[in-house]
């Protein structure tokens, strides 16, 4: 006689047989199978969320070149630098028997990845600007096929106003989040001066005080600390009460319409000096960059 209560309760876990055993229910592993899982990796429940049917977001990258981009060498570049930056670009989601998810290695075929678009040829860098935004907006509205690792690179090679050639890197979120996708792909990059030297932005370097007055320094630091403090409160309340209470104005970037993220999207760009940007944030309180982007 089996007792059930002991069964529910019961969790055997071991690489050394070829059966996992959750309550009275078994599951059979094969040689292959248990080694391909030692190969995984689990899904974060953020990257889950985001590759989900409820949601699914991309985060795209512009890379433009100063020359043009006809010979680059490509498919080597992306076989041999891109892929090895991080096992995810090599991996899809998939979920396993017990319904976790987890990124699984594949073989990447790269040509089903690249993409290059032929547009009208001997056209003004002015005509390339737009045909590269309709462009744009277009793969925009594009789910990422599942089936294959969650990332796609588009390779524009006609001259616009800014730049005599494009990269767009399309990356699912579930990869990562921004600040490492981004710094992933700084890491492909070479310094044109020394390519043996890693790839370094311009930081900004801090004063130091050299009195060493160091109580004069907490004196000045405990208003910012107080100010700072109230500040992180407030806007907390107020995102609390506006995301509970009360609804967003209808603004020029705001227009209230139900459904409005499945509509067709366009791309425009435009320069403000820095006065009207300081003209903007007197008229409206201030200057929402996740809003919209200010160049």
């Amino acid at each position: 006689m089996i007792n059930t209560t002991n069964c529910l309760n019961a969790f055997v876990s071991t690489w050394d047989s070829d059966y996992y055993i959750y309550g009275v229910t078994s599951i059979h592993y094969s040689k292959k199978e248990k080694l391909e899982m030692e190969l995984r990796e689990p899904v974060s429940p953020t990257g889950q969320y985001l590759n989900s049917s409820a949601l699914s977001l991309s985060v795209y990258a512009f890379l433009e070149f100063e020359v043009p981009i006809d010979d680059l060498p490509f498919m080597p570049l992306i076989k041999d630098v891109f892929l090895s930056i991080n096992s995810r670009f090599s991996s899809i989601m998939i979920a396993d028997k017990k319904g976790e998810k987890q990124w699984k290695r594949v073989e990447v075929k790269i040509t089903d990845h690249v993409n290059v678009p032929i547009f009208p040829s001997g056209l003004s860098p002015e005509s390339y600007d737009k045909h590269l935004d309709d462009y744009f907006a277009k793969i925009v509205m594009e789910e990422l096929p599942k089936s294959r690792p969650l990332w796609e690179i588009h390779i524009i090679k006609y001259p616009t106003s800014s730049a005599a050639g494009v990269i767009i890197f399309k990356l699912h979120h579930a990869l990562g989040d921004g600040f490492s996708l981004i710094g992933a792909l700084l890491s492909c990059l070479q310094r044109a001066d020394n390519p043996s030297l890693p790839l370094t932005l311009p930081s900004v370097q801090l004063t130091s005080n050299r009195n060493g007055d160091c109580n004069h320094k907490i004196l000045r630091s405990v208003p910012k600390i107080f100010s700072l403090v109230s500040k992180t409160v407030t806007d907390f309340c107020w995102s609390i009460f506006k995301s509970t209470l009360v609804e967003d104005d209808q603004t020029p970037l705001r227009s209230g319409d139900v459904g409005v993220e499945f509509r067709p999207i366009a791309i425009a760009a435009m320069t403000f000096s820095l006065d009207h940007i300081k003209q903007i944030k007197a008229n409206n309180g201030a200057v929402w960059f996740g809003s919209c982007c200010i160049n």
